[in-house]
């Protein structure tokens, strides 16, 4: 335990959920911790609470316009003293072994990279789906396999659930202004890292907290993130196919289903000639039909959603809302 860990908190008007997050760091068996607190520029009051929590020395608080998750993070890198580096979410919360452990797999298994396994919990506290399956044992996973259960969707993406050694972050810090920002920076330190010590207990907990009634979604709302997964789902296919060939099917299929997020998920009201991301998105998918029929990687219900909206994407959206609406209808009678 000689060498000091620093845990980086994104911190944004998180007042109902922070400190339980703070107290299972504080809670944590490896002592040698530093927990730096980067208050995100929070209106709720959530920067007086980072202040009463520093009561613990080990607590180190920043406060900072609002720049977004990314913007917190690289401020926390650039203060972090540890040899070791870490990232919460300040929605979750992790078990008193979390680092201890993963400290262990860095040193016993020679790991730049070491990985806890997550689940994902209501606000309540009931568990949801796995969507990350943890192994049975601890295993070292190479970087180009890693890389291809994360174009499959199997793999964690998540800072979050993983601790670095500080080198790792030499020439990277989290891009500034996106969405889907975990994705693509790891890609990049995979290609300069021999792979991932991943463990098998599920010691991280993802909090999925409903949307709150001031941030109620609208029929127009629509998420940057949907942009941001196709355009890194581009970056993705330059670098397989340039430094993972064999992977190029997987990407492929990766590519194809990011634009079916984005299909399903882009609003009607911009779904219209003047939108150039959608008309982008269409001649996309028309050019690789033939992509979407053969690829071995898309599911039979992947392909039957990107063959309908590649023919007449609003007609199939405007019928799929109807059937929304019929449903939700008959479920409040």
């Amino acid at each position: 335990m000689s060498k000091k860990i620093s845990v980086i908190v994104p911190v944004y008007n998180s007042i109902g959920c922070l400190e339980r997050c703070v107290r299972s760091l504080c809670a944590q068996t490896y002592a040698n911790l530093e927990i730096l607190l980067i208050d995100d520029g929070s209106t709720d009051g959530t920067g007086e609470l980072c202040e009463r929590l520093a009561a613990d020395e080990r607590i180190l608080v920043r406060h900072k316009e609002n720049g977004g998750a990314s913007s917190a993070r690289n401020l926390g890198l650039s203060l972090a003293s540890g040899e070791y580096i870490g990232f919460v979410d300040s929605d979750d919360y992790v078990d008193t072994y979390v680092y201890e452990e993963l400290a262990c797999a860095l040193e016993a298994g020679k790991y730049p990279v070491a990985q806890i396994s997550r689940d994902e919990v209501d606000e309540e506290g009931r568990r949801l789906p796995d969507v990350c399956i943890p192994p049975e044992k601890e295993r070292f996973c190479d970087s180009e396999t890693f890389i291809k259960e994360l174009l499959l969707h199997r793999g964690d993406s998540s800072f979050c659930t993983k601790l670095f050694t500080r080198e790792v972050f030499e020439g990277h810090r989290f891009p500034e202004g996106e969405l889907n920002e975990d994705f693509w920076l790891l890609l990049k330190i995979l290609q300069e890292i021999p792979g991932i010590g991943i463990l098998p207990r599920q010691g991280y907990h993802v909090v999925c907290r409903q949307e709150s009634t001031t941030r109620k979604r609208t029929k127009d709302s629509f998420s940057r993130v949907f942009l941001d997964i196709v355009e890194n789902a581009d970056k993705v296919q330059q670098l397989v196919d340039r430094k993972y060939p064999g992977l190029h099917e997987h990407a492929v299929r990766f590519n194809l289903y990011q634009r079916l997020e984005y299909m399903l998920h882009v609003p009607l009201s911009q779904m219209r000639g003047d939108n150039a991301f959608y008309k982008k998105v269409k001649r996309y998918l028309r050019r690789h039909v033939g992509d979407t029929v053969k690829n071995p990687y898309l599911t039979g219900k992947n392909k039957g959603y990107l063959l309908l909206l590649t023919a007449a994407p609003r007609t199939v959206r405007s019928v799929h809302a109807w059937k929304m609406k019929r449903r939700e209808k008959s479920r409040s009678r």
